[in-house]
């Protein structure tokens, strides 16, 4: 029996997973390290955290298993998304590595799009408009404001790659994870020339691009000895944790959405041809799957916002331990009714990307009153939530992309409760995975893909991912939230200016 490694190096900790050829999960294991926020919008963590927690769980993961190391034949790599980590000519780290919730770009934002000629022709460029968690426009922010820091600059890396790079040496990275740097020919799977030329920038600055089930090298002597693995053991080009997710979910055809809700939430639908809107409100990136792409859009703070709310304002629930907080206040929303009574919640607590594409954007509650108590306010959180999911799924579908089924992943997927709630805001039954892993599963499949397990990962995926159960939508509550979400449409409109106003006086 073929084992297969796949490691999702994401924002509050890594994720480790060992499977069997059949898909089977044989062990898993997880390690977590801190976000640093040095400013209000600033988002920032060192590299070396990444690297020790691929270490840690690596090793667990061949202890608990009792694998041999020669049985383990390649490794998958995912991780989040649009991160810079800078290096020297030396390869060494030049400082912390900004990442994809990051705020503090949107004048490089502007600088790119005007280089580009305007939004319309960035698009034509890139598939995509320039947002401030992507790549490009933090590799002006360190060409504008740490000069020092930008004259050592040799290499970018995004998180996973670094990972790959202390692997196996090799700087290299995968179509999906590089659609999200804003410098990728989306369409034709390439670096985009003209526009590193506009820019200004070195394409030497940027690894080698390759397909997500390509090998790009095996492991070092010295990191072969240090993960109790062989020089043998395989990597491949691996995914960005959305495709790897949608990979784990078998969303590798038309016709299949998911929705996934963990720090961030997606909404991520397959497409045969590159689509793309022409307003820039949703992403077009190159797919895991070999010659094909994805649409998706994004919400910055989605299981970020519920966190926040359980971790920052309910930490005085009394007498409740910290590990079951999550649960109390949930079963305190399960007892409201659908619609919170009427109140709403914007989750904008970090900015957001779709689909108004605002690093100024705030959180609010609106509706409020005297009848309203905790449990209203927490489904409110988690309703708002969703219906910032559903802002995705309406552009999706008025594009004509075909949405015949939902499949729910990450902390969304595991509550009966918040898969209801996703089924009722969306109108369409929800359906979830017998095993739901997300990136750490998908990346492992294309290890085994890879190392020719399997033909293409759409067989990976028909062998190895069959759905568990599907949930309903109420058609009384479907009602009830399809009036909701119109107003909830409206309310960034008006409150637009009063955020900025806010962001302003918060970053003064």
């Amino acid at each position: 029996m073929s084992y297969y490694l796949g490691i999702d190096i994401g924002t509050s900790g890594t994720k480790t997973l060992l499977i069997q050829s059949d898909g089977t999960i044989v062990a898993e294991a997880n390690a977590e390290y801190p976000l640093n926020q040095p400013r209000a919008g600033w988002t920032e963590q060192d590299p070396e955290n990444w690297w020790q927690a691929t270490i840690q769980t690596v090793r667990a993961v061949m202890a608990s298993s009792k694998r041999k190391p020669s049985e383990v034949k390649a490794i998958g790599l995912s991780g989040q998304m649009h991160g810079s980590v800078f290096l020297d000519k030396h390869h060494n780290v030049i400082r912390p590595a900004l990442l994809w919730n990051d705020q503090r770009t949107a004048a490089e934002c502007d600088e790119i799009t005007a280089a580009a000629g305007g939004r319309k022709a960035l698009i034509k460029m890139v598939a995509n408009p320039a947002l401030t968690g992507f790549q490009a426009p933090k590799i002006l922010w360190l060409r504008n404001h740490e000069k020092r820091n930008f004259d050592k600059l040799a290499k970018v890396l995004l998180p996973k790659d670094e990972i790959r790079r202390r692997l196996t040496g090799e700087l290299v990275t995968e179509v999906s994870d590089a659609s999200g740097t804003l410098l990728l020919d989306v369409v034709r799977r390439g670096w985009s020339k003209k526009l590193l030329g506009k820019l200004d920038l070195d394409a030497d600055l940027l690894p080698r691009v390759v397909e997500s089930d390509e090998v790009t090298g095996t492991l070092t002597t010295e990191v072969a000895a240090q993960l109790g693995l062989t020089t043998a053991c395989k990597v491949v080009g691996g995914a960005g944790d959305c495709a790897a997710g949608a990979v784990g979910n078998g969303v590798v055809k038309q016709g299949v959405l998911s929705t996934s809700i963990g720090t961030s939430g997606v909404m991520f639908v397959h497409s045969d041809q590159p689509q793309y809107d022409v307003a820039g409100r949703l992403h077009t990136f190159c797919h895991a799957v070999r010659g094909k792409w994805h649409m998706m859009g994004v919400n910055l703070t989605s299981g970020g916002a519920l966190q926040w709310w359980v971790d920052s304002v309910l930490q005085g629930l009394a007498g409740i331990d910290n590990a079951q907080r999550f649960q109390a206040a949930t079963a305190e929303a399960q007892a409201i009714a659908a619609g919170s009574d009427g109140m709403l919640f914007l989750p904008y607590l970090n900015g957001e990307r779709t689909p108004h594409a605002d690093p100024h954007a705030r959180g609010s509650f609106v509706g409020m009153n005297l009848t309203h108590t905790r449990g209203h306010m927490t489904r409110s959180v988690m309703e708002g939530i969703t219906f910032a999911l559903r802002d995705s799924l309406q552009i999706i579908e008025s594009l004509d992309v075909p949405v015949r089924q939902i499949r729910a992943s990450g902390g969304g997927s595991k509550s009966p409760f918040w898969r209801q709630m996703q089924a009722d805001v969306f109108g369409k039954k929800i359906t979830r995975l017998e095993v739901e892993q997300g990136p750490a599963f998908g990346v492992a499949l294309l290890a085994a893909v890879g190392d020719g397990a399997y033909r293409s990962i759409e067989s990976a995926c028909r062998a190895t991912i069959k759905v568990a159960e599907e949930t309903k939508p109420d058609r009384k509550a479907v009602a009830n939230y399809n009036k909701l979400f119109s107003i909830y449409c409206d309310l960034y409109g008006q409150l637009k200016d009063s955020m900025s106003a806010l962001s302003d006086y918060q970053n003064a």
